[in-house]
């Protein structure tokens, strides 16, 4: 893998990204254009903040996908559970007379999620250089 591919840490070099999908609770068609955009703002925002870097995002009205280098000292988990909470307490903020109508209660976001890991080599090639290696006797 070409060195342009690589971020450095404080101890260690990583390409950590991962594709993230959230839903709004009930799957509800909750996002416009605007409130999207919005949306994105606060992810590039909060995962600067947690030392990643959010590279792609784009959405449907029901659902969200996007794509985050994501630094190895920070837990999947916590980067989710960061951006999923800001982004709620914001958009609840600034757009509470378009959402209300689609949600209901305290949750804005649906409490699952997908993750799957992704970088510039497919499976096969990483199992390949690893098993190519030059052992010692």
């Amino acid at each position: 893998m070409p060195k342009t591919y690589l971020r450095s840490g404080r101890h260690c070099v990583f390409n950590n990204k991962v594709h993230l999908v959230f839903l709004p609770k009930y799957r509800r068609k909750v996002f416009t254009g605007t409130i999207l955009a919005r949306v994105e703002a606060i992810f590039r925002e909060t995962c600067l903040q947690m030392d990643c870097e959010l590279i792609e995002f784009n959405g449907e009205n029901d659902h969200v996908h996007f794509m985050v280098e994501v630094h190895p000292k920070v837990a999947i988990s916590n980067l989710v559970g960061k951006l999923k909470g800001k982004s709620a307490y914001i958009l609840r903020q600034e757009f509470w007379n378009e959402i209300k109508k689609y949600l209901w209660g305290n949750h804005f976001w649906s409490p699952s999620y997908c993750v799957v890991s992704c970088s510039g080599a497919s499976i096969e090639v990483v199992r390949k250089y690893i098993e190519n290696q030059n052992r010692p006797d």
